[in-house]
């Protein structure tokens, strides 16, 4: 199976690195300080924040659906970071972390899903674009639910 992983595009939060920490605040965002690794993920880059990086945890509506299954979640971004768009290629940000991987319809509609060790994303994959119902997944982090990154058939 043809996959095709992409991070978030970086335009859309490019001024918020340039924004004090009130101004950061009223758009229920804020700044932190990678303190450990792996750690604070990028979704722009799916790469990890080495320490002492500078980071922005920002609220995203990261599945824009008129459906129920409408949904946003907090994630971290970091300045300068080019968005990941591979074919057949999992980045180590995800192999190193507990998955949960969610089949939607073309209506935005949940329609199948895996928690998976990262390193056996490539096998949920296979399985969930088996269901020929199933236009693109989300990955999420299982632990705490954030969403990590679009998966489209390649």
């Amino acid at each position: 199976m043809t996959f095709r992983i992409q991070g978030l595009p970086a335009a859309p939060f490019a001024d918020l690195f340039s924004l004090s920490d009130a101004e950061l605040a009223s758009r229920g965002a804020m700044r932190k300080i990678a303190d450990k690794e792996p750690g604070y993920p990028c979704r722009i880059s799916l790469t990890d924040a080495k320490v002492g990086t500078n980071v922005i945890l920002a609220h995203y509506e990261h599945h824009p659906v008129d459906s129920p299954f409408r949904a946003s979640f907090a994630i971290y971004v970091r300045e300068g970071e080019t968005t990941y768009d591979e074919v057949d290629q999992i980045p180590e940000q995800l192999r190193l972390r507990l998955l949960s991987v969610r089949a939607f319809d073309e209506h935005g509609m949940l329609v199948d899903a895996e928690v998976v060790e990262g390193r056996d994303l490539e096998g949920a994959i296979t399985r969930l674009f088996g269901d020929g119902r199933s236009a693109y997944l989300h990955a999420h982090y299982a632990k705490p639910g954030c969403y990590a990154a679009r998966i489209e058939r390649a």
